[in-house]
């Protein structure tokens, strides 16, 4: 095994010990179902986000296939290559901006697919305005020789209602 995809194998090990839902803060008692069979997997979903938050793009690259299709904002990014110089460096600078809570996850896995949904809040800032947003988010994993990666990002975002 390479080394890049050796560190890449020791970050998931480490994120799939950490609990669902951890990346960002955890909300209290987050309704979590995640089947076992798809636990490696939301792993390797957190240990992405760990990354983004840490502006270590390197490191959420490695988790992506590299024919990622990445949805956003209603535009399509369509391999790790292309969202690399499109949203990568602003979704890391946001991550880095705000606080994610976890509100609601879910996924399951057949074979060698698996899919974690989720739901949550962010609040931060984005240029020189604060915001608050309920989000939701899907990821499609593919496991392979490497280990489970990322194939496709579905996020989408509203206004939280105003407390």
């Amino acid at each position: 095994m390479s080394r890049p995809l050796l560190a890449v194998a020791a970050v998931a090990l480490l994120w799939s010990l950490v609990p669902v839902g951890a990346f960002g803060q955890a909300a209290p008692d987050p309704l979590v179902s995640i089947m076992p069979e798809a636990q490696a997997a939301a792993g390797v979903v957190d240990a992405f986000h760990a990354a983004l938050d840490a502006g270590d793009t390197d490191a959420a690259l490695a988790l992506m296939a590299e024919d990622v299709m990445v949805l956003e904002e209603g535009a399509a990014e369509r391999s790790r290559d292309e969202y690399a110089s499109h949203h990568l460096g602003a979704d890391a600078a946001y991550a880095a901006a705000s606080v994610s809570t976890v509100t609601r996850r879910s996924g399951s896995a057949a074979g060698n697919t698996a899919w974690i949904l989720t739901e949550g809040t962010t609040t931060g800032q984005a240029g020189n305005s604060a915001t608050s947003r309920l989000t939701v988010e899907t990821m499609v994993l593919a496991r392979g020789s490497d280990g489970w990666r990322i194939k496709h990002i579905h996020w989408s975002s509203r206004a939280a209602p105003a407390a």
